[in-house]
Parts: structure tokens; C-alpha cells; sequence
């Protein structure tokens, strides 16, 4: 598992969001966000700003770049 699909995984459950919440938050459909969080796919840059903002979080964290939020 990568480190953002880990980082996905976490933030996800911390905050108590189902995948497809998460999806709708973002604009991206579930099948693509549940690839993401499996390490299947890597989003876009565009979808990885989307998905920091949601969770309040830096791209570099999300990303496995810093472990600072």
C-alpha cells in the first residue's frame, strides 16, 4: 500500500466519511476514489487539491512528503 493510499485511508475513517461521501465531497466518482485509496490510481493534481482541502491537510503530506499536516 502507498503512502498517500494510506494517508486516504486514515484521513478518511478519522473524520467518519464512507468512500462515496468522500467521492461526492471531491467530485470525482466512488470507482475513482476507492482506486486511489487501494493504490490502484494516483489522482490528478487537481483531485489531490480537492481531497487536501476536504481533509485540511497539505498535498505533501497526503503524498508521504512530510508527516507534518
Amino acid at each position: 500500500m502507498s503512502k498517500l493510499s494510506e494517508r486516504l485511508l486514515a484521513l478518511r475513517k478519522e473524520q467518519g466519511l464512507t468512500q462515496l461521501q468522500v467521492a461526492e465531497l471531491c467530485k470525482i466518482s466512488y470507482m475513482s476514489y476507492r482506486r486511489y485509496e487501494l493504490g490502484e490510481r494516483e489522482p490528478s493534481a487537481s483531485v489531490l487539491w480537492n481531497i487536501a482541502d476536504l481533509f485540511a491537510v497539505s498535498i505533501d503530506f497526503l503524498v508521504g512528503r512530510s508527516d507534518i499536516r
